[in-house]
């Protein structure tokens, strides 16, 4: 080997040494960088954010129809018309709440997709 060889050989090592410590300081810096969070305060209206649709009168409504609704099964639907058969027309929307499943949370879901005429 001659001494050409050899300082090529040593000058490819030591860049290559320089590049696996540039490798390792990126990598490891890159877990550390600083992160911005941007909020905002801008109120979006309720109707830009739901699609138009006619609420659902409970009266009305097959079981089918019931289903469309969020968080509404088939069961669900059913159990619906059925305490709709046995206690007369809703009288509002807030009686769905009597149907077994349906409680806070599902009628809070469920509000002003609703309605009872």
């Amino acid at each position: 080997m001659t001494k050409a060889e050899k300082l090529l050989l040593g000058i490819t090592a030591v860049f290559l040494c320089v590049l696996a410590g540039l490798y390792v300081y990126d990598t490891r810096s890159a877990g550390e960088e600083d992160t911005v969070a941007v909020t905002t305060e801008a109120e979006v209206p309720q109707e830009d954010l739901t699609p138009d649709f006619t609420p659902l009168d409970l009266n009305t409504a097959t079981a089918a129809e019931l289903t469309e609704l969020p968080g509404i099964g088939e069961k669900l639907a059913e159990r619906i018309v059925a305490y709709r058969e046995a206690n007369g027309p809703f009288t509002s929307v807030e009686e769905i709440m009597e149907v077994d499943g349906i409680g806070e949370g599902k009628f809070a879901d469920l509000e002003g997709r609703i309605t009872v005429n």
